[in-house]
């Protein structure tokens, strides 16, 4: 492939990429509460409009909500655990347990993000056995898809100069190979360096796609637009009431029959006065009622319900009472919505890292076993049960052994994690007792009987591995 045709691709990317990223930069500002409101005036002075500032934080408190509940906890293959443990090897080296966050935040936010894979550089001193997966943010990476099969056929990441405003270098992904390009003196794209030839047959990139449709694939963000009606008119409200609260709130005055002279030659001093005196005994003094700020209370009050029925937040997130008693069950009840959002979430967001770790398999391998196409994300529980009712619930499912699911799996939905569970079964093995029970045949207290349960690794005919 000719270097200009990878300028023209790279150059075609970065225009489509310029593109899109005002919207991009709209949803990250109402996510950050920076999105300047324009204003009519007719209650707040432009003066006023230039010194008093609100921001309205819930779009964030909205996409935070969803995304504290999408937490990775491991893979699941049926008969492979030394195999999903090599995946999640990886996943802890290249720190995804936070990059993960960062990933589904800007796929919220943003409608999608990325994910990269691509082989160890060893020359950099990387581990050999490890692939390298990073997470990439839509205003940096474009990645072009087929209409048809949906697959990724060519993408572009851009990196900016100090002023992060211009790209000056680029990576340009294609099926069979990865080429570098940087910007010379005149803004013009050249290749820099050699081309990498991978020849996985697929561009290196997963997208991770929020709110999909048929009719488009490239996702969309949480923060809808009627979200963003219902900020902006709470942001309204919130300078209005400032306005307000700083020419009505204070009671004005109004004194008649008195010289000028007689009261104090500093009119604010005069203003807040407790004690007004002057010799003409007809003068008289009258106050005005503050102004009444509940109307400006009740109306965030208002739209704040609007929020929630929008978005399934529950009430005490929004900070408005409702007839609901504080219970543990009326909780649960309220944020049912939200919970059943966070799993849908789950199951689109977990296919994405499934193909992630097919994809980093087979730049480790070459090729990719078919029973890795029945990997399945295993994610944290997105709901919030209180730590005894899961302990009763999942204590009368093991049931001592003699239950419906084994110990290991006990421990997996008591929310601990791959380590800690390791960790307990090397005290399982170390403990007097059952070490006493092996040696008679008899299963212990807190191991399973192995009847019905087959060996880890076995293949899909029941071969041992």
């Amino acid at each position: 492939m000719a270097a200009s045709t990878y300028v023209d691709q790279v150059q075609a990317l970065s225009d489509v990429l310029a593109d899109q990223d005002r919207p991009l930069r709209v949803s990250e500002s109402y996510y950050e509460a920076t999105h300047r409101l324009e204003a009519v005036g007719l209650a707040t002075p432009p003066e006023m409009r230039r010194v008093f500032t609100a921001a309205i934080g819930w779009p964030r408190t909205y996409i935070d909500a969803i995304e504290e509940r999408l937490d990775v906890e491991g893979f699941a293959l049926a008969g492979s655990s030394k195999n999903i443990d090599r995946l999640w090897d990886w996943w802890q080296v290249n720190n995804l347990d936070e990059a993960s966050s960062l990933a589904h935040g800007d796929a919220l936010i943003y409608g999608r993000s990325y994910v990269t894979v691509a082989g160890p550089d060893t020359a950099a001193g990387d581990d050999p056995d490890v692939p390298l997966i990073r997470v990439e943010s839509p205003r940096h990476l474009y990645a072009e898809e087929d209409p048809r099969t949906g697959a990724v056929t060519r993408a572009a990441r851009l990196y900016l100069g100090e002023d992060e405003g211009f790209p000056v270098a680029a990576t340009l992904m294609l099926p069979d190979r990865t080429a570098y390009l940087v910007r010379d003196e005149g803004g013009r794209w050249r290749v820099n360096g050699r081309v990498i030839y991978h020849q996985l047959g697929q561009v290196p990139v997963v997208p991770i796609i929020n709110r999909e449709r048929l009719f488009d694939r490239h996702g969309h963000s949480e923060i809808t637009p009627e979200i963003r009606s219902m900020t902006d008119a709470a942001t309204r409200i919130m300078m209005n009431m400032q306005a307000t609260a700083e020419l009505m709130a204070v009671p004005q005055r109004l004194i008649f029959g008195a010289e000028q002279g007689e009261l104090s030659e500093n009119a604010f001093d005069a203003y807040l006065a407790r004690i007004l005196a002057f010799e003409n005994e007809t003068g008289k003094a009258f106050q005005f009622s503050a102004a009444e700020l509940r109307n400006f209370t009740d109306a965030l009050q208002e739209i704040a319900k609007h929020i929630a029925s929008y978005t399934g937040l529950p009430p005490q997130y929004l900070s408005f009472n409702s007839d609901n008693p504080a219970s543990a069950e009326a909780i649960r009840s309220a944020e049912s919505r939200l919970v059943k959002k966070a799993e849908r979430k789950q199951r689109m967001f977990g296919g994405a890292w499934e193909r992630v770790m097919r994809l980093a398999l087979k730049v480790m391998d070459r090729e990719v076993p078919k029973r890795y196409f029945r990997l399945e994300t295993k994610w944290r529980d997105a709901a919030t049960p209180t730590f005894a009712s899961k302990a009763d619930a999942v204590s009368k499912l093991y049931n001592n052994g003699n239950g419906i699911i084994p110990l290991k799996r006990a421990r997996q939905d008591m929310g601990y994690t791959a380590e800690e569970i390791k960790e307990m079964e090397q005290q399982d093995e170390a403990d007097p007792i059952n070490r006493l029970s092996a040696l008679v045949g008899a299963p212990a207290a807190g191991v399973p009987s192995q009847a019905g349960s087959p060996p880890d690794d076995r293949d899909e005919g029941g071969r041992a591995a």
